[in-house]
């Protein structure tokens, strides 16, 4: 096997990408990298849709359930931890399977991004002010949504301090950068095969508000209730997440439950479409669309049978 070579299996939330990690990993002596910025935390299992420990018994995971989520976590943290576990997994001749949705990580894998000695921009803020002062905060999370949909969903839109700081990290260069636009380098240091399941568009919506049902049955209330007890508010960059925010919500009586609910399959929607659109940005990308197949099972024998023509 080529050994700078990796396999990148992105796509939107709950299209399926763990179980066709999964697969990847048994079939080509493989382990799973997540790319995921919510499943690194500790106790937040059911949120998250974290790898159940059934499935991490059938491949390695790493880079999920490490991280306290009180705790602050950077791109740059992240992307040297990730670097390393993968230089790691080459090293023992198997393939490294980075599998997840946030785009962010992973163009910190795939590119050079330099997070060194970025720092705040004093006239950028003031500029930042004004434009909330004189057009409302909700100009700014439109900015910021176009910069990086991920640190748009973790911050709400009346924070404006926080936003503007996020757009300062970004336009210094501590937060996303953007490679489609050919300015940035890619890594020399991996050669990866970069998939994107698909799914027909009602279908993935469907799925997402089963499995969001799903997750309410399996906890979810419970869990967000565990997390406040620990000292853990909707301040936190961990309860940002989807799922979190909006169950903080209904618990601090904003909210019915029901209207928790839908507001969290809406948002989870909406995060799909965005997702899909980062990913199908990336030149090298070969979507592959699982309603094209009439059962999972045939869909993972096609995708199988894919990858070993490319890898």
């Amino acid at each position: 096997m080529n050994e700078k070579r990796i396999l990148v299996i992105a796509g939107p939330t709950a299209v399926g990408k763990t179980e066709y990690a999964i697969e990847a990993a048994r079939a080509f002596n493989g382990e799973i990298v997540s790319c995921d910025s919510m499943q690194l935390y500790k106790y937040m299992d059911i949120g998250s849709a974290k790898p159940s420990q059934a499935e991490r018994s059938q491949a390695v995971h790493h880079m999920i359930d490490f991280l306290d989520p009180r705790e602050e976590f950077s791109v740059a943290r992240y992307q040297e931890m990730a670097r390393r576990t993968i230089d790691e997994i080459l090293s023992r001749g198997k393939l490294p399977v980075i599998s997840g949705g946030t785009g962010l990580y992973l163009n910190s894998i795939l590119y050079d991004m330099d997070f060194a000695g970025a720092s705040g921009n004093p006239g950028l803020r003031e500029e930042l002010k004004a434009k909330a002062a004189a057009e409302g905060p909700e100009s700014l999370h439109r900015m910021l949504s176009e910069l990086d949909p991920d640190a748009a969903e973790r911050i709400h839109p009346n924070n404006v301090k926080k936003v503007i700081r996020a757009i300062e990290r970004l336009e210094a260069g501590e937060g996303r950068v953007r490679p489609f636009d050919g300015n940035i380098s890619e890594n020399p240091d991996y050669d990866p095969l970069m998939v994107c399941l698909t799914r027909d568009r009602e279908e993935l919506y469907d799925r997402i508000n089963r499995r969001v049902d799903a997750l309410v049955e399996a906890g979810l209330i419970d869990e967000v209730k565990k997390l406040t007890g620990m000292g853990l508010t909707a301040e936190d960059i961990s309860m940002k997440g989807i799922g979190y925010k909006e169950i903080i919500e209904y618990l601090d009586g904003e909210t019915s439950l029901e209207e928790a609910v839908d507001k969290i399959k809406k948002n989870t929607r909406h995060y799909a479409k965005r997702q899909l659109t980062w990913f199908r940005r990336y030149d090298r990308i070969h979507l592959f669309d699982l309603s094209a197949y009439l059962t999972d099972q045939e869909a993972k024998r096609g995708f199988i049978s894919w990858l070993e023509k490319k890898l």
